[in-house]
């Protein structure tokens, strides 16, 4: 019977020094919780190259034409009484009586007419046309490479034992880790 207690005593000190040593290992475990950390022991960027889009301000001299009017004078009626006069001379060729006074008249707003377009035409003909240069300007885009951080490639050891894992952004000295237990068959 003094055995069996010395076995029974021993039996309950090793489970208790083993779960003692198990919880000395994971202090940092929080109560109820699956989440430790684990030490980094080598971090390593990793990069891409990527086409970025630097503007840039394109300019050239291009020649534009205009056309400059005249200077303004005097307007002149001339062109529109002279083409009154000679439509009222053609007018009063045709018809008899009161269908020649008719003619004359028609004739006559016809010719002046006619008259006042010419002058019209020609005062909008006369002036000069004009090159001169003029600056243009535009955004283009070059592109140009770039190397950029595309996450880093950290290993870490827990428990003695290495790992590797990559992480979207630098972990520091320490590294969160889930610990997942399962049974052995």
């Amino acid at each position: 019977m003094l055995n069996e207690n010395i076995f029974r005593t021993l039996v309950v000190a090793a489970v208790a020094f083993a779960s003692h040593s198990s919880a000395a290992n994971h202090a940092n475990v929080a109560a109820g919780s699956d989440i430790d950390y684990a030490s980094v022991e080598h971090v390593k960027m990793l990069t891409r190259i990527v086409s970025v889009p630097v503007a840039r301000e394109e300019c050239w001299e291009e020649p534009v034409t205009q056309f400059q009017p005249a200077p303004a004078r005097a307007h002149s009626y001339t062109s529109t009484i002279v083409g009154g006069i000679v439509g009222a001379v053609v007018g009063n060729q045709f018809g008899s009586g009161s269908g020649r006074d008719w003619a004359t008249v028609a004739g006559t707003t016809l010719g002046a007419s006619i008259g006042s377009d010419y002058n019209r035409r020609r005062a909008a003909s006369a002036g000069t046309t004009v090159t001169t240069n003029e600056r243009r300007c535009r955004v283009v885009n070059d592109f140009q490479q770039e190397e950029r951080a595309d996450g880093y490639l950290v290993t870490y050891t827990y428990n003695g034992r290495q790992y590797e894992t990559q992480t979207p952004n630098h972990p520091g000295d320490r590294i969160k880790v889930r610990l997942a237990v399962t049974p052995v068959e």
